[in-house]
């Protein structure tokens, strides 16, 4: 690779790796925007570097995702409860929405709702409304569908399901510094069911660069994972720092971003 693309990577992966450890989310949606314009301008067509980006981005979560939740643990924030009982239903969506449905799915209806959610998510938590004391957990059953849901929308978009994992955990009263460091938990099985998905929706594409498998572009991952790792650590250190509305104003301004993001795509 070109010394311009290692240093855009670097860069790339470092930020996300913070998100990661911040927020409890895997960086999608700042990775695939710039990956995508990374590969479009290296002779990639268009609609296949938008597909090898959301791979390449969702591959990387394997990585962010283990960096960010050890220093999570440590601090004894993650509840391991809660991802034994949502990760059955998040191998489950993410190998439905990787093996190929989310190709058939993406349009404006399905954009367009998914910013109204997103949005809305980000003013509950803008406006720090509380749940209702008495509100807990779904069931075994319901984790597991909510799960699905989980791991079926961030397969769509490429993104470690943090952004809808995050405040479905609020709303049921699990207290904020927990659900993050759950989250960037959750990443790892999201980003694994996802990337067989990809790899085997996309075993037979020709490689349009060197070091492509599927529609992961492995060069990208080594770089973008290794800068990621090493950055992630210090966004959780930074995220127990923080007081919970700060995090949350935080997190929810991030939301907007990605909800304006969807809109654009789907009115465009």
């Amino acid at each position: 690779m070109e010394f311009q693309l290692i240093a855009e990577l670097l860069l790339l992966g470092s930020c996300t790796g913070f998100l990661a450890g911040l927020l409890g989310i895997g960086g999608g949606m700042l990775l695939v925007p710039f990956m995508t314009f990374i590969l479009s301008h290296r002779g990639v067509p268009d609609g296949l570097a938008v597909k090898m980006a959301i791979a390449t981005s969702m591959a990387t979560i394997l990585f962010t995702s283990l960096s960010s939740v050890r220093a999570h643990h440590k601090r004894g924030a993650v509840r391991w409860d809660i991802v034994r009982g949502l990760a059955p239903g998040i191998v489950i969506g993410g190998l439905l929405a990787g093996a190929g449905v989310f190709a058939v799915l993406k349009g404006q209806w399905l954009a367009l709702v998914f910013a109204a959610f997103v949005g809305f998510s980000a003013t509950q938590m803008l406006l720090d409304k509380k749940p209702a004391p008495a509100r807990q957990m779904p069931g075994m059953a319901g984790q597991w569908v909510a799960g699905g849901g989980i791991g079926f929308v961030s397969g769509l978009v490429g993104a470690g399901g943090g952004f809808v994992s995050v405040p479905f955990m609020t709303w049921c009263n699990v207290a904020m510094h927990n659900a993050v460091a759950t989250s960037a938990a959750l990443g790892f099985p999201i980003a694994l069911a996802n990337t067989v998905g990809y790899v085997v929706g996309g075993w037979s594409v020709p490689a349009p660069l060197p070091g492509a498998l599927g529609y992961l572009y492995l060069p990208a991952l080594a770089v973008i994972a290794s800068a990621s790792v090493l950055t992630a650590p210090f966004g959780a250190r930074v995220a127990h720092a923080m007081n919970v509305r700060q995090l949350k104003r935080v997190f929810a301004l991030l939301l907007y971003g990605l909800a304006a993001y969807m809109l654009y795509k789907a009115l465009a």
